[in-house]
């Protein structure tokens, strides 16, 4: 069979559009290139390949055509789904799985053989949680005797604990999240993060998160030759006009005057 015939598709609840992930995602990539960032890694997927996005966790992807064409599959294992699998089947986990936030998975015949067969009926189709459970029951199946220590991670469904501010605010400042998320990830109430916060950085987490991203602006800028339209995006600022501004605000010049 051509995976050429497959067009993209989603099985499971809609993904979030934020830079945080939610619940647990599985993406087969049949076209083109995924370039993954997770605040200090890069992953990169290729045609073929497949790979999982851990949930509670802050990450981001851009997508490169190949000769004009991207196409991928993806199934969200959101954890009422997975409830309802662990009562079915009497499994938990044994042990706390330590990884990155992008998983490279083996793709085994089976798992090709079962995305390129069953979800070819789910193309050009809008999905529901509803018609796609027993889709979704199989395909963890087949994933778990392929990777069965995935088990400890797809079963544990604790909450994110309380963890060094410092460091991850520090990793994790590039992402454009609210604080009520950057508060869950970190294990903190909204107020306890801002509390916390202040006491570490002597600033409000918004002032700091500003000031902390014009820096690294500034670096690229200056020392690695980038312009500002290369880079706002990346550095979590929404648009290039509120960068431009907060730049000349914060320097006292601006951003193209550096290279000059």
């Amino acid at each position: 069979m051509k995976i050429t015939e497959i067009t993209s598709c989603y099985l499971g609840p809609q993904i979030s559009p934020e830079q945080f992930v939610p619940e647990h995602v599985f993406i087969f990539l049949l076209k083109g290139t995924i370039n993954g960032y997770d605040g200090t890694k890069h992953t990169k997927i290729e045609s073929g390949e497949c790979c999982l996005v851990r949930k509670n966790r802050l990450a981001r992807y851009n997508k490169q055509k190949d000769q004009n064409d991207f196409e991928k599959a993806v199934i969200i294992l959101d954890e009422e789904f997975l409830k309802k699998y662990q009562k079915k089947y009497a499994v938990s986990p044994t042990a706390y799985f330590v990884s990155d936030i992008f998983i490279p998975l083996n793709n085994t015949p089976s798992i090709t053989k079962f995305m390129l067969e069953e979800l070819l009926h789910y193309k050009d189709q809008e999905s529901t949680v509803q018609d796609t459970d027993g889709i979704r029951e199989q395909f963890l199946q087949l994933l778990l005797q392929a990777q069965p220590e995935l088990i400890n991670l797809f079963f544990d469904f604790g909450k994110p604990g309380r963890i060094d501010l410092e460091a991850y605010m520090q990793r994790h400042y590039k992402f454009n999240v609210s604080l009520e998320r950057l508060a869950y990830l970190t294990g903190r109430s909204l107020s306890a993060f801002k509390r916390d916060f202040k006491d570490i950085f002597k600033q409000t987490p918004n002032r700091w998160l500003v000031q902390r991203r014009l820096e690294e602006a500034h670096f690229l800028i200056e020392k690695e030759k980038k312009i500002s339209n290369e880079i706002y995006l990346d550095l979590g600022f929404e648009d290039l006009s509120h960068f431009s501004f907060a730049f000349k605000r914060h320097f006292g010049y601006n951003a193209t005057e550096i290279a000059r």
